[in-house]
């Protein structure tokens, strides 16, 4: 895997919105260590250690009133379904395809014990297929299970004139609670993908899931990480009124979104007996070229390794 300082990361556009918040994470800024993008119409940079904008300590210092616990129980039942309406807007045109991923994590290749064999993997949120159909067309080599909280995401996928049920398997799962083995073999999965999925996951319920994909991965397997990382510009910008609790917040649409720090990560895989192999932010200016400023990103990049037989043992 490359090293995280690596990385070059997908870049932005305008930040005001939920969706154009997440369309950030598709474009890339430039070839992988190289140097983060120039701000245009003479802005600087304004990112400080950790990703903070300068604005950022004070303002999260005075964040102290919780939505209420009324409110927050009815965005975990409603949770479902307002990724489903997300989905019903935007279709499959907001995300753009993740063609960096096989660049990225290198264990997509590197983890085969010979060069023709078949890879499994396990996509786990996969949308409606932007980093699932890349994945196909650049390795003829490699069975995907793909599954997301969604259905109208699944239903998507199956659609696609790229699905094909000899290469893939798309079924609606949510991981905190619905068995992976109904529809995934046990400990038959090489590599299971989590790209900005665990974000939107109830913290209470984050081991849950892992435990989940736990079952299915084979001893030896890889999980890739990548999702928001603590004091990202996306978490600094949301308004009062928008906390759940320690670095989880609610946009507009009532999806969520947690931020994690490193550490906070090395703790859920560990208890839920991954080891670590990777874990470190990425750290990155993204331009937002129609109003001329640049802001800080930081994402959190990760490869965990689930305990084999004799490790165990």
């Amino acid at each position: 895997m490359a090293q995280p300082g690596n990385f070059s990361i997908p870049a932005g556009a305008n930040l005001s919105s939920h969706e154009e918040e997440e369309e950030e994470e598709e474009e890339e800024v430039g070839p992988p260590g190289g140097p983060s993008p120039l701000c245009v119409h003479g802005q600087t940079n304004t990112s400080t250690a950790g990703g903070l904008t300068p604005q950022g300590p004070d303002r999260l210092a005075g964040e102290r009133a919780l939505v209420s616990g009324f409110k927050q129980l009815k965005l975990e039942k409603d949770a479902q379904k307002n990724w489903d309406l997300f989905y019903k807007r935007n279709t499959t045109n907001f995300f753009k395809d993740r063609h960096w991923t096989t660049r990225e994590f290198e264990e997509l290749r590197a983890c085969r014990e010979f060069e023709s064999q078949k890879l499994v993997l396990l996509e786990a949120g996969c949308g409606v297929g932007n980093c699932l159909f890349p994945l196909l067309e650049d390795d003829l080599n490699i069975f995907v299970y793909a599954c997301d909280f969604s259905p109208r995401a699944v239903e998507f996928v199956k659609k696609n004139p790229v699905y094909r049920p000899e290469r893939c398997r798309a079924f609606q799962c949510d991981l905190t609670k619905d068995d992976l083995r109904e529809n995934v073999p046990e400990g038959a999965v090489d590599v299971v993908t989590l790209l900005f999925v665990l974000s939107a996951v109830h913290p209470d319920k984050m081991k849950l899931a892992l435990q989940n994909i736990s079952r299915v991965l084979k001893p030896g397997g890889v999980v890739l990480f990548r999702d928001y990382g603590l004091n990202d510009h996306a978490m600094l910008r949301f308004k009062a009124g928008s906390k759940l609790g320690e670095n989880f917040y609610v946009r507009q649409d009532g999806t969520r979104s947690f931020f994690f720090s490193k550490e906070f990560l090395a703790a859920l895989f560990e208890e839920t007996g991954f080891g670590c192999v990777a874990n470190d932010y990425v750290l990155r200016e993204t331009v937002n070229k129609k109003e001329g400023l640049c802001v800080p990103r930081v994402f959190l990049q990760s490869k965990f390794t689930k305990a084999s037989q004799s490790q165990s043992g």
